[in-house]
């Protein structure tokens, strides 16, 4: 067992280095805007496969999550998709409009409005893996088994310390 004044202690971290320096940085290092590029062309290439013109990436997230049983209600998709309940409102209200869901309120608890998909909504979800997997597969074209596990690993990471950065009570957030 390792005391403090042990000669065999481990030495204290030295800070991370920085990776970005505001005196040379340009906006084409932007993290942010590498992912929002490939986040883009990945929603384009998956609603030009699902034939979807009229529809975007967060108009299907919601029917593909509600048919995997991920979530049922406006709180929870909004949860699940990460934007606030009165834009899931808006967006469910045009997929109901597009018949590709319906509201049911609970028979429970009458302040719950359960999300249903219709047989249009129910078919569409059913092809997203397809389509996914065939969009990301193109994207991935060239990438190792081990690149791929390695990209998967980073972005964890990445995705992991940009939410710590925003949870309340960071003192650096």
């Amino acid at each position: 067992m390792n005391r403090p004044d042990s000669p065999r202690a481990a030495a204290p971290a030295a800070p991370p280095q920085a990776l970005f320096d505001p005196a040379t940085f340009t906006p084409e290092q932007s993290v942010m805007l590498q992912l929002k590029r490939a986040l883009v062309g990945l929603s384009q290439a998956t609603t030009r496969d699902l034939a979807l013109e009229d529809s975007t990436l967060p108009q299907w997230l919601p029917l593909y999550k509600v048919s995997r049983g991920d979530a049922n209600t406006v709180v929870d998709l909004a949860r699940q998709c990460y934007i606030d309940v009165s834009t899931m409102t808006r967006l469910l209200d045009r997929l109901e409009k597009k018949a590709l869901l319906r509201r049911e309120r609970s028979t429970t608890d009458r302040r719950v409005v359960h999300i249903v998909l219709t047989p249009a909504g129910q078919a569409l979800a059913e092809r997203l893996p397809a389509v996914l997997c065939g969009v990301y597969n193109r994207a991935l074209a060239g990438f190792s088994a081990g690149e791929w596990a390695q990209l998967q690993t980073l972005l964890s990471r990445l995705v992991a310390n940009a939410e710590s950065l925003g949870a309340p009570g960071r003192a650096d957030a």
